[in-house]
């Protein structure tokens, strides 16, 4: 069968080639959308003043500010009695809430689900492309109604470049979602990724192996070719004897990886856990770090001194370690999580930049705010310094000048939660309003 034809309300009419999980996306998504508060063309299109307790600019909170909204971007923002509502449009009463920037999810995975649901390996090798797409749409609902508008893709996990498609479907207002950074396969060292099975059988690998000059200018290529917006990069992996985690791409091979992204305008973040694979990553020139586990002071201080973040997925090592039988709050510290909370003191204490990302996937998506919450309760930093990492911090690592601040110009990607989160980071769960580009998905 070599294509088909779609008709939507007798006047659209798509023609297709025959692939699986995309039909499956398009015709499973009909089901699934939520449909926004306001007709997309109406929300955009209309003024609204917005009218909270308080805003919160990315920065700084302030009492008694509001925010007018026109043709999907930011026009105005101040003190209440300076705004009016332009004719033909309407305000929108926020009592008791705080309205912030739409937050920013810096490390996720929309094509995986928790572990304690599937391991990695049966997701990698026994779920099918259509079923993983499927999922992750409801993924993407789940993360916009909690008030994530933007969110860093790193990875599909064996689902080659279905996240393009994903991204794709949710800028056509196909399916709900945020706005989507994302990094397609992934490049990992031959060899030195998973799944492992018997050493007498090659299986689907969960990123794309490549090596040497050739090979890793190839891939970083392809993968642009098909829609990466950022290159990731396995700078170490558990490929040691017994599991341990060991640099994999050598020094010159990671700089060309960077240096090909780069001719492209991409920029590249590098998985990191080990002290020697965050130290190559960072003098081949990436723009963060996914982890750094066993970050060290010193190796923390030359990221500080090359501008390059650190983005710390506390939540998922949390949850993993609870997969494994630890019982937080009544067990000792698992040995991973020791040795967590000393390389975080050592990032804290170098002043590296932080990026807020979680791994969500790892656990369940919509549950982003963990990240925020266990930063605080477990890792000393302040709500403000959380939300502030959240919003305007995550959109300038990421270069997204558009969002992450309220201010006349940008995108109205806007969230308003019950109480004040830069007193209590629980507040971020109380999601009431989600707005991206002027279009309300929630409202009280």
């Amino acid at each position: 069968m070599r294509g088909f034809h779609l008709r939507f309300s007798g006047k659209v009419r798509l023609s297709l080639s025959w692939r699986p999980w995309l039909v499956a996306l398009l015709l499973g998504a009909a089901g699934l959308r939520a449909q926004p508060v306001a007709p997309p063309g109406a929300g955009a299109a209309g003024a609204v003043l917005l009218r909270p307790a308080a805003v919160f600019d990315g920065q700084d909170l302030h009492a008694g500010w509001a925010v007018l909204v026109e043709n999907g971007r930011i026009s105005a923002a101040g003190p209440a009695a300076q705004l009016a509502v332009p004719a033909g449009g309407r305000t929108l009463e926020l009592p008791g809430l705080t309205l912030l920037p739409g937050l920013i999810e810096g490390h996720s995975h929309l094509l995986l689900h928790p572990y304690n649901e599937t391991s990695w390996n049966d997701q990698v090798l026994l779920e099918s492309q259509a079923l993983r797409v499927a999922r992750a749409t409801a993924h993407a609902q789940r993360t916009l109604l909690a008030g994530f508008t933007t969110a860093r893709d790193l990875g599909t996990e064996g689902a080659g470049f279905a996240d393009v498609g994903l991204k794709q479907a949710i800028d056509q207002g196909i399916i709900p979602g945020p706005r989507l950074l994302v990094a397609t396969r992934a490049l990992v060292a031959t060899g030195s990724y998973g799944p492992k099975l018997s050493v007498d059988e090659d299986v689907p690998q969960g990123a794309q192996e490549a090596d040497g000059v050739d090979g890793l200018i190839r891939a970083v290529r392809e993968q642009i070719g098909k829609g990466a917006d950022v290159v990731k990069v396995y700078a170490d992996y558990r490929w040691g004897p017994n599991g341990t985690t060991l640099p994999t791409f050598s020094q010159e091979e990671l700089a060309l990886v960077v240096q090909t992204a780069r001719s492209a305008g991409r920029g590249v973040v590098a998985h990191a856990s080990t002290p020697e694979g965050m130290r190559r990553a960072v003098l081949a020139g990436v723009e963060t770090i996914e982890h750094g586990d066993e970050g060290t002071l010193e190796v923390f201080q030359l990221m500080k001194k090359r501008g390059v973040a650190l983005c710390p997925t506390v939540a998922a090592g949390d949850a993993t370690a609870q997969y494994k039988g630890w019982h937080k709050g009544q067990d000792p510290l698992p040995p991973r999580l020791q040795q967590k909370h000393l390389s975080m003191q050592a990032a804290l204490k170098a002043g590296v930049p932080l990026a807020l990302g979680g791994d969500v996937g790892v656990f369940a998506h919509g549950e982003n705010a963990r990240e925020m919450e266990l930063l605080v309760q477990d890792y000393g930093l302040t709500p403000l310094q959380v939300l502030r990492q959240a919003t305007s911090g995550n959109a300038q690592i990421f270069h997204l000048a558009d969002r992450g601040s309220i201010r006349p110009g940008l995108l109205a990607d806007l969230v308003a939660v019950a109480g004040d989160p830069t007193q209590t980071v629980a507040a971020v769960r109380q999601v009431r309003l989600v707005m991206k580009g002027g279009v309300l998905y929630k409202q009280p």
